[in-house]
């Protein structure tokens, strides 16, 4: 696989102009977003990986083997940063997601170790209701003992009311679970 950073934006003006689909990576703050696409590319520093939450304030795309493009958007559920910025950031989340026609599938990405949240629950309903596809990755399942991992999926699977065989485990970590999060995105194109 060929990754490569392409551009961030902040307003429409910016956003690439491409016709390639796009899948979007969205989940609450420090749930490992930058570290999937890290290891779903295979790259060690393809998107920043930040000691603190909150540290993507843009969108950020990447070209995948010059078919598809990845699309890294800030975490939410994370409000250090003033009214303005967050209002800012809406808007911008806002206009990319309702007027992005490219947009093929969306990754959500849930944390393993704890009950999908409200804000999760809203994304998803949000893009059902708009008409994305989603894909949902439960990041960290190395954090979760082998033994209970089935059921730590079977737990997201139900709270969010959609298919265990739809809910992905990975970890960066031990590099598992992305070749068939790999093949679940492909075969959406």
């Amino acid at each position: 696989m060929i990754a490569q950073f392409v551009t961030s934006a902040t307003q429409k003006s910016e956003w690439p102009e491409t016709t390639l689909p796009e899948v979007v990576v969205v989940g609450r703050s420090n749930v490992g977003k930058s570290s999937f696409i890290n290891a779903l590319t295979n790259r060690k520093k393809l998107a920043y990986v930040g000691s603190t939450p909150g540290k993507t304030r843009l969108l950020n795309f990447f070209d995948i083997d010059q078919t598809w493009m990845l699309v890294d958007v800030p975490g939410y559920g994370y409000a250090k940063m003033s009214k303005s910025s967050l209002e800012k950031l809406g808007h911008m989340m806002d206009e990319y997601f309702n007027e992005r026609e490219q947009i093929k599938c969306v990754v959500q990405l849930i944390d393993a170790r704890h009950d999908p949240t409200k804000d999760d629950k809203e994304m998803i309903d949000f893009f059902k209701e708009v008409s994305i596809p989603i894909v949902i990755v439960a990041t960290k399942i190395d954090k979760v003992p082998k033994t209970k991992r089935i059921k730590a999926l079977k737990n997201i699977s139900q709270c969010l009311q959609i298919p265990l065989k739809q809910v992905h485990g990975v970890s960066s970590t031990e590099k598992i679970g992305f070749e068939e999060v790999l093949d679940t995105i492909q075969n959406m194109f």
